[in-house]
C-alpha cells in the first residue's frame, strides 16, 4: 500500500515541479526583456514601473486568481480533473511565453501558467493529504514541496545552459519554452491516478466506486470495505450532510492559522531571492555569468534541505521545524542586510543566502503545503486551501511587484543598496517565530478527521 500510494503522490506532487520551474525559470529572463522591450520605465508618477507589474509579477497576479478560486474546481469537478487541467495550463503558458512577440501578450501567457501555479497549490497537497495516512502524511505532502525545489533548480540549470548555448537574443525565449515538455509529460501521467475516496464519499458517489479507487490505492480489495467504513465514521462525525460556509464563524480558528502561515512565509522575502536572485548576486558584485552559475548553488542548497525538511517532519513535527526555520530566517536575513550595507565580499553574502535558502527549506517550505491541507475539516478543505494559498500568493505578488522599484531606486537608503529590503524581512521573521512560539498548533500523527474536531472547537486537545 505504501509503496502504490507513494508513486500516486509522487505524480500528483510533479505539480510542484512545474510550479517551481515557471515561478523562478522567468530569472533568466528578467534582464533581457528589459533590454528587448524596455520594460523598466515607470506607470505615470507612481512607484510602480512597467515590468515589475507586467513582466515579473503577472504570472503572480494569475497565481492570485488560480489559488482564490482553485477551491472550485478542485470540490466539483474532483481533486484528479483539476489536476490534469493545470497540466495543460502549464503547457500553454510555456509555448505561448516563449513565442510572445511582445510584452503584453507574453504577460498574458504568463497569467495563464500563473492560474496553473495557484491552482496546483490548492489541488496537489488536498489530493495527497487524503490519500495518505496519519503517519506519512507529512512526509508524502511534503513531497510537493520537494517538487517545487527540485523544479527550482533545474530551472536555475536549464537557465545557466541555455545561456551557454544560444544567443542572447534568443535564449530567454527557450528557458521559458522548454517547460511544455515537462507539462505534457505531467499531464499524460495524471490521467493514471484515481479519484480521492474521501472526495468520492463528500460527492455521494457509490460505495463500489469508492471501493475500486481505494483499491487502485494499494489497499487489498478484502480490506477496503473495512477502510471505506472507517472513513465513513470518521468523516460523518465532522461533517453535517447540510453545507457549511467557509467563512460562518465555526472555522475562524483555522482560517486564522492558514492566513498568517502563508503571511509570514512571503514576509520571509523568499520569492523576491528567488525571483532576483542572478540580479541580487550582481549587485554583491558578481559578474551576469557568475550570478547565473551561482543561482543554481542556491537550487541545490534548497533541494538539499528540503530533503532534510521531509524527514523530520513526522518525526519533529511541523511546529519544531519552524522554531528551525524562523531562527535560521532571523540570523541570516540579518546578516544579508549587513553584508550589503557594509560592502562586504560577494562570497560571504552568498553564503548567507545559502543560509536563508537552508532555513526556508527545513521550516517553511517543508510545513507550509503540509499544514494548510490538514487543519481544515473535510468538507471545507478544498475552500481553505484556496484561503491560505490565495493569501501566500497575494502577497507574493505584491513583493514581487514593489521590491524592482526598491532595488532600482535612485534616491534615500535604498539607493544603490537594497539592505534595508533584508532588515525588514529580519524583522518580519522575528514576528513568525512568536506565532510560532504562542499559537502555531502541532498537527503531527493526528488523523484529518481528529483535526478536524480539534481545530472547529468540537473537542480540546488535552
Amino acid at each position: 500500500m505504501d509503496k502504490r500510494i507513494f508513486r500516486i503522490s509522487l505524480t500528483a506532487a510533479l505539480a510542484g515541479f512545474l510550479f517551481g520551474f515557471d515561478t523562478v525559470v522567468i530569472s533568466g529572463a528578467n534582464q533581457p526583456i528589459k533590454e528587448l522591450w524596455g520594460t523598466n520605465w515607470f506607470l505615470g508618477d507612481s512607484i510602480f514601473t512597467f515590468h515589475g507589474i507586467f513582466i515579473m509579477s503577472m504570472a503572480l497576479w494569475g497565481t492570485v486568481l488560480g489559488s482564490l478560486f482553485g477551491g472550485i474546481p478542485t470540490d466539483r469537478l474532483g481533486r484528479k480533473k483539476t489536476l490534469f487541467w493545470i497540466g495543460v495550463l502549464y503547457f500553454i503558458s510555456a509555448v505561448g511565453s516563449a513565442l510572445a512577440p511582445e510584452a503584453y501578450s507574453f504577460s498574458f501567457f504568463r497569467f495563464i501558467g500563473g492560474i496553473g501555479v495557484g491552482a496546483s497549490s490548492v489541488a496537489a497537497p488536498v489530493y495527497i493529504s487524503e490519500i495518505s495516512t496519519a503517519s506519512t502524511r507529512g512526509r508524502l505532502t511534503a513531497m510537493y514541496q520537494f517538487n517545487i525545489v527540485f523544479g527550482i533548480l533545474i530551472a536555475f540549470i536549464s537557465n545557466y545552459l541555455i545561456g551557454i548555448f544560444f544567443e542572447e537574443g534568443v535564449a530567454w525565449r527557450w528557458m521559458l519554452g522548454i517547460e511544455g515538455l515537462p507539462a505534457l509529460i505531467y499531464t499524460f501521467m495524471v490521467l493514471k491516478i484515481p479519484n480521492s475516496p474521501r472526495w468520492l464519499l463528500l460527492k455521494d458517489r457509490d460505495d463500489a466506486v469508492v471501493i475500486q479507487s481505494i483499491t487502485l490505492l494499494g489497499i487489498e480489495k478484502e480490506k477496503a470495505s473495512l477502510h471505506l467504513s472507517e472513513i465513513k465514521v470518521s468523516l460523518y462525525e465532522t461533517a453535517e450532510k447540510h453545507k457549511e460556509n467557509l467563512f460562518s464563524g465555526k472555522y475562524n480558528k483555522p482560517l486564522a492559522l492558514a492566513f498568517l502561515i502563508a503571511f509570514f512565509n512571503q514576509l520571509s522575502g523568499i520569492n523576491f531571492v528567488l525571483y532576483y536572485a542572478p540580479e541580487i548576486l550582481e549587485r554583491a558584485g558578481l559578474a551576469s555569468g557568475e550570478s547565473l552559475f551561482s543561482s543554481i548553488s542556491i537550487g541545490v542548497i534548497n533541494l538539499a534541505f528540503t530533503f532534510v525538511g521531509i524527514a523530520l517532519i513526522d518525526k519533529l513535527g511541523r511546529k519544531q521545524l519552524m522554531y528551525i526555520g524562523s531562527i535560521g530566517y532571523i540570523l541570516s536575513l540579518a546578516m544579508v542586510g549587513w553584508c550589503f550595507y557594509s560592502g562586504a565580499s560577494s562570497l560571504l553574502l552568498l553564503i548567507f543566502i545559502l543560509v536563508f535558502i537552508a532555513s526556508h527549506a527545513i521550516g517553511q517550505g517543508a510545513v507550509i503545503w503540509v499544514f494548510i491541507s490538514e487543519i481544515f475539516p473535510n468538507k471545507v478543505r478544498s475552500y481553505g486551501q484556496s484561503w491560505g494559498t490565495g493569501t501566500h500568493w497575494v502577497f507574493a505578488a505584491l513583493i514581487t511587484l514593489l521590491t524592482p522599484t526598491f532595488l532600482d531606486a535612485e534616491i534615500g537608503i535604498f539607493k544603490d543598496n537594497p539592505w534595508p529590503i533584508f532588515i525588514f524581512f529580519a524583522f518580519m521573521m522575528v514576528l513568525q517565530l512568536l506565532w510560532v512560539a504562542f499559537m502555531m498548533p502541532e498537527t503531527k500523527g493526528i488523523s484529518l478527521e481528529e483535526l478536524g474536531k480539534l481545530l472547529s472547537g468540537k473537542k480540546q486537545k488535552k
